[in-house]
C-alpha cells in the first residue's frame, strides 16, 4: 500500500530528525506513540511548574500510548540558559521529569528547528500567527502525525487530557 500525498504530509511530523537531550538522533515516530504532546520548555519561566503537570500526564497515559516531548528553548527572555546536562538535571531534580527531553532548539526565526516550523505552519496560533509567543506552547499530534491542536502557554497540562483520551482508544 502506498501513501497518498496527504498521508505523507501528515507523517512528515513523525519523520523529522530530532536530537535527544543526551545527543542521539531519532524521530518522534521512533517513540512509538498513539499521541504526542510536543512542548517548548524553559527552566526559569513562570510556566516552569507545568513540568509537574506534564509528568503527571506522562505517568497517567504513557502505557496507553502518549508520548511527551520536551524541547528546551532559550528564545523567550533567556529563560533556558543552561546546557543539556544542566537542563536534564534540573528537570529530574525539581519535577521528577521522566518523559523524553530533547536538545535545546529555537522555535522561531530563521534558525527554528524543522519540527517547530512544521508544527507552526500546520497549526497557526491566534489570528493565524505562525510564531510561538512564549515557553510552554503545546502541540498535540496523533499517531499518524496529524496535528490535532495547539495550546497556549497558559493552558494547564491537565486541561489537555480530554483531547488526549480519544487518541489513545
Amino acid at each position: 500500500m502506498t501513501d497518498t500525498p496527504g498521508d505523507a504530509q501528515q507523517n512528515e511530523v513523525l519523520q523529522i530528525p530530532i536530537t535527544t537531550i543526551d545527543n542521539r538522533e531519532i524521530t518522534l515516530g521512533e517513540l512509538g506513540g498513539k499521541a504526542y504532546l510536543v512542548v517548548n520548555t524553559a527552566s526559569k519561566c513562570g510556566f516552569t511548574p507545568q513540568y509537574k503537570g506534564l509528568e503527571e500526564l506522562w505517568q497517567s497515559y504513557r502505557e496507553r500510548g502518549l508520548q511527551i516531548a520536551g524541547f528546551p528553548c532559550n528564545q523567550f527572555g533567556g529563560q533556558e540558559p543552561g546546557n543539556e546536562e544542566q537542563i536534564a538535571a534540573f528537570c529530574e531534580k525539581n519535577y521528577g521529569v521522566s518523559f523524553p527531553m530533547f536538545a535545546k532548539v529555537e522555535v522561531n526565526g530563521s534558525e527554528a528547528h524543522p519540527l517547530f516550523r512544521k508544527l507552526k505552519s500546520d497549526a497557526p496560533g491566534l489570528l493565524g500567527s505562525k510564531g510561538i509567543k512564549w515557553n510552554f506552547t503545546k502541540f498535540l499530534v496523533d499517531g499518524q502525525g496529524k496535528i490535532i491542536a495547539r495550546y497556549a502557554p497558559s493552558t494547564a497540562p491537565a486541561d489537555i487530557a480530554r483531547d488526549i483520551e480519544p487518541l489513545l482508544d
